[in-house]
């Protein structure tokens, strides 16, 4: 998870020119958490989302991956996106977590560990 704008969230970004989804989703986990050899084991559940662009309010489709990798390094947060953390933890300490992010986010995470 990443600690950005105090709450606790999940990597996602927008996708590039000539990207695909699955492509994209990789690489804004990447560079959120700093990780390399990420692979993607399925989808999950798409979630929906809204924020503030030039004045106009947008509705952003998000598409979510279950992710594996053998990554042994310290994740590194990309600063210059506002992220202050970017941490592993166990399936016990997501209550805990889930007690300060969104709902969508909250929802998503308690599905898939359930």
């Amino acid at each position: 998870m990443i600690f950005r704008n105090g709450k606790w969230d999940l990597p996602k970004g927008k996708i590039e020119k000539g990207e695909d989804i699955r492509a994209c989703a990789i690489r804004e986990v990447e560079e959120e958490c700093g990780i390399s050899g990420l692979e993607i084991i399925s989808s999950l559940e798409q979630t929906y989302h809204t924020y503030m662009q030039d004045g106009k309010e947008i509705l952003k489709r998000t598409y979510w991956f279950k992710m594996c990798c053998d990554f042994k390094g310290k994740l590194t947060p990309q600063k210059e996106e506002g992220i202050m953390e970017a941490v592993w933890f166990d399936k016990d300490d997501v209550e805990e977590k889930i007690q300060n992010t969104f709902e969508n986010i909250k929802q998503l995470l308690i599905d898939e560990l359930h």
